[in-house]
């Protein structure tokens, strides 16, 4: 705690240089809160202070049911009030004409920084995140309840001009068993990690049906003898998925579920058919996406400036998604519709609720929840849009309209003369908007973890880990180093400084360039060698260097047969045999590293080593 307030202080000092102004009497203020409130002033009070500028910000005043619980001069806070000066007039609250930039990016970065710092919440937090999850169950039954007294005609035909040639293809590729599989690097539901999803004993009749194991566990048909201990589970004896809770912010963590091996080896193949789709398709390529964010930001920072465009967001998107809402989307594709639904799970465990049966199609852990819910939301999107127009939307229309909507997961841009008809039909598909984290009346726009005001680029640098006590504080050190370099980057040189004296009493700290494997300090000024490679004659400086191995998991036999035949060519009906393995791992390695069969997954643990290493 001592340390996050001493760091404050030094941002502060940092961030009235930029602006011209005192920030004593501030730091006075949020010390004698903290102490009164303890840290969940700076992660939760303090955040909810600076969303309360950001919506102060979009609507152009600041209104009289924002910042409360904070003493007011005029219409403005007190605290930081040195900043609000230069944003907002005191006297009307009302935004200056030309507010300064520096202060708006000041604001943001003293009030939210801490928002996201990794911290376990409380138990009671956690259960009222569970109780939330389950709720949300309720909810999705009673939107189901009303389903069938919808008019789906608009849906079903706006879907069919978005995602006809996408659906399609999908469709063909797992009636003709195109579909290749593969094993993600997160958990699994059966705590099956690393390469022993390889040799997986389970699958389900629902599975087998249209994803025979035989097709899917199996090199080639010649090993069917490998069979015998598949186990073939009947709907109601299947695995359900186990929901935890992961650190996300103090106020809430974040609820996932995490999925069976068989459904997730499944899911990972769809994912590829519908990614390959999407990406052959010129006028879906340009309103959906999930793997770059860079178009909606670069389309926020646009719209910041011309106001063209909102951006919104979701309260829990993915946990609203109605099963009986994917069904009616695939419903004219039905390999699509029936693979789609084999590999969706169920049931969930839910901690201090026992099993419950899911209405929602699946929630984030599923690797199909964050496509479906892509495609999902602009189809709803363009539904709200056609109502707007007052008319049955063209393929013209929509093409005309990919160049202002955009869509990755739950972050969503579209036009604003369209937002209030996208809202409302979006909440009337079960979604809930996000109002404080939606923009569209001002200049600021946030998307994909970017913020712009006026076209101008103020996101801020947040802190992530608490400040590490000891070198074996392996993560801290790591998640500092950066902080210190993104500080730098920024200009808050003495907030550098600062860090720079905090890493230097527990490790090497040297000046290296940012493509340095040596944990050191970014500067404008060029590194110094510290002595001189004997064999390479190249300089080196002495430092941490990070160590993220993956765990051993030992695989032979069929098991590495099949990873290799999957991984490297996508061809499990290949003629190669176990006799053979040997040479296809020698030669074919561009996918697997040279070790995979020895070590794999995810690293359970990061260190750092010191040592001599290149400064660039």
């Amino acid at each position: 705690m001592k340390s996050l307030m001493l760091f404050l202080q030094v941002v502060l000092q940092d961030l009235g240089d930029w602006c011209r102004t005192s920030t004593t009497l501030d730091f006075k203020t949020i010390e004698r809160r903290v102490e009164h409130e303890g840290l969940s002033f700076l992660t939760i009070t303090l955040t909810n202070f600076g969303k309360d500028f950001e919506k102060s910000l979009d609507q152009g005043f600041v209104g009289h049911d924002q910042f409360v619980g904070f003493q007011r001069s005029g219409s403005l806070p007190r605290l930081l009030g040195g900043f609000f000066d230069q944003v907002f007039d005191r006297s009307s609250g009302r935004l200056l004409d030309i507010p300064d930039l520096e202060c708006i990016r000041a604001l943001r970065q003293a009030c939210l920084m801490f928002g996201k710092i990794l911290l376990p919440c409380s138990e009671t937090r956690i259960h009222e995140a569970f109780r939330s999850y389950v709720e949300c169950e309720k909810e999705m039954r009673e939107w189901d309840a009303g389903s069938e007294d919808r008019d789906w005609s608009s849906f079903d035909r706006v879907s069919t001009l978005l995602w006809g040639s996408v659906f399609s293809s999908v469709d063909r590729e797992i009636y003709e068993g195109n579909i290749i599989p593969k094993h993600g690097p997160g958990a699994t539901a059966d705590r099956l990690t690393s390469n022993r999803k390889w040799e997986q004993s389970e699958w389900t009749q629902r599975l087998e049906e249209i994803f025979p194991c035989g097709e899917f566990l199996l090199p080639n048909w010649r090993y069917n003898q490998n069979l015998e201990p598949v186990q073939l589970l009947e709907p109601g004896a299947e695995r359900p998925v186990r929901v935890v809770s992961v650190p996300k912010t103090l106020k809430t963590p974040r609820i996932i579920a995490i999925e069976p091996v068989c459904m997730q080896y499944v899911q990972q193949g769809i994912l590829a058919a519908i990614w390959k789709a999407v990406e052959r398709d010129d006028l879906p390529r340009r309103l959906v996406g999930w793997r770059s964010a860079v178009p909606n930001q670069h389309l926020a920072a646009i719209s910041s400036r011309n106001g063209a465009l909102a951006t919104l967001d979701l309260k829990e998107a993915s946990d609203r998604i109605s099963n009986q809402l994917v069904r009616r989307l695939f419903r004219n594709f039905p390999s699509l519709a029936r693979g789609a639904e084999a590999c969706r799970s169920r049931k969930a465990d839910v901690p201090g609720f026992g099993r419950i049966r899911l209405a929602k199609y699946a929630s984030m852990g599923s690797a199909l929840t964050f496509p479906i819910e892509s495609l999902l939301f602009c189809s709803v999107i363009f539904v709200g849009i056609e109502k707007a127009l007052n008319r049955p939307i063209t393929r013209k229309d929509i093409n005309v309209l990919s160049r202002s909507v955009r869509v990755y997961g739950d972050d969503i841009i579209v036009p604003v003369d369209y937002v209030q008809a996208v809202i409302s039909e979006l909440e009337n598909f079960g979604f809930r908007v996000n109002t404080a984290k939606s923009f569209w009346t001002g200049k600021f726009r946030e998307s994909c973890g970017k913020e712009y005001y006026d076209g101008e680029d103020v996101s801020i640098v947040r802190v992530r880990r608490l400040f590490p006590s000891h070198r074996t504080d392996h993560e801290e050190l790591i998640s500092t180093v950066s902080l210190r370099n993104q500080m730098f980057k920024v200009g808050l040189w003495r907030t550098a400084a600062y860090l720079d004296s905090l890493l230097e009493s527990l490790i090497p700290f040297p000046v290296v360039s940012e493509s340095s494997p040596v944990l050191g300090r970014h500067s404008s000024l060029p590194y110094k060698a510290e002595r001189m490679s004997v064999d390479y004659q190249a300089p080196l400086v002495r430092g941490l260097v990070v160590k993220a191995d993956p765990p051993a998991s030992e695989l032979d036999g069929l098991g590495a047969l099949l990873k290799v035949l999957v991984t490297n060519f996508g061809d499990r009906d290949s003629l190669l045999d176990l006799d053979s393995l040997k040479e296809v791992i020698e030669n074919y390695m561009p996918v697997l590293s040279e070790d995979h069969l020895h070590a794999s997954g995810r690293s359970r643990s990061v260190s750092t080593k010191t040592r001599w290493a290149s400064p660039f």
